[in-house]
């Protein structure tokens, strides 16, 4: 094997150690960072938050159920929670519910993994399937509900909070406290905005978007400004005072060293890209 195949097979062994149980803090891994299109062996938005043998995934995009199954298999995760419906954060639940209803034993006394989706939105799943005569498939896998508009949610351990953002379709921020009390706060994909500082104030981990490679002009209307830079991203996790600010949903065609720059004239706290597999302990 070349050394650079052991090296990752090596760091996809300890990963895969540190979620499998062995300790009871709350992890947080990513498994996909990419915008609407996948980086070149990356994967849309995706993260696998774990606390003991408990599993939960969070927004499930385009090449994200394949980096799921690098780490553990996919009959372990126990719910799945959906930021919002745009296709980089939901497509590859398409695969995932195949892999449910035709490749995996049926479900045990636990029964179908609880999907969480944004208001009014199940209905749309549904009918996404349905275009190639599949319209029971989100059905047949998971156990599908829609969460309240800013509603909260317990999730096995852990405490959600949603917060709706300013996007181009309704979409929450997740706040997510561990048992510890430790918070990280998923910023999903937004505009800067007032609703996301206060849902991360004081987080130990902010995971921001960074889209956009500078601001948007000032003659962009603020109702059609939807995503951010890695700038703006630093000045919100400044104004919010978080612990640590993680750029994501940034493509591998932006420069890496000059949004940290960015991002890091306006924080002063540690700022860090997300890459598939790392993960933060709460």
């Amino acid at each position: 094997m070349p050394r650079e195949s052991h090296t990752l097979a090596l760091e996809h062994q300890a990963q895969r150690t540190r979620i499998s149980g062995y300790s009871r803090r709350v992890r947080f891994t990513v498994l996909g960072k990419s915008p609407a299109w996948e980086d070149a062996g990356g994967a849309c938005s995706g993260y696998l938050v774990s606390e003991g043998e408990y599993k939960l995934l969070l927004d499930c995009g385009n090449g994200v159920f394949g980096k799921l199954r690098e780490l553990i298999a996919y009959t372990d995760v126990d719910e799945l929670l959906l930021s919002h419906l745009h296709a980089d954060h939901c497509l590859d639940l398409v695969p995932f519910a195949y892999a449910l209803t035709l490749g995996a034993p049926p479900p045990g006394p636990e029964g179908k993994p609880p999907l969480h989706v944004p208001p009014g939105t199940a209905g749309k799943l549904r009918e996404l399937v349905s275009i190639w005569g599949s319209s029971g498939l989100f059905d047949d896998a998971f156990a599908l509900s829609e969460y309240e508009l800013a509603g909260e949610l317990a999730l096995g351990p852990l405490r959600a909070r949603l917060h709706p953002v300013p996007h181009f379709t309704l979409t929450h921020a997740v706040e997510l406290t561990a048992p510890s009390g430790a918070r990280l706060v998923f910023g999903a994909d937004c505009r800067y905005c007032e609703e996301l500082i206060e849902a991360a104030r004081g987080a130990e981990v902010l995971l921001a978007e960074a889209t956009l490679p500078e601001p948007e002009p000032e003659s962009v209307a603020l109702s059609e400004r939807g995503h951010m830079s890695a700038s703006e991203a630093g000045a919100l996790a400044a104004e919010a005072g978080v612990g640590r600010l993680v750029l994501t949903h940034i493509s591998d065609q932006l420069d890496p060293e000059r949004a940290l720059a960015q991002a890091e004239e306006a924080f002063a706290g540690p700022v860090e890209i997300a890459t598939f597999g790392s993960s933060w302990e709460l």
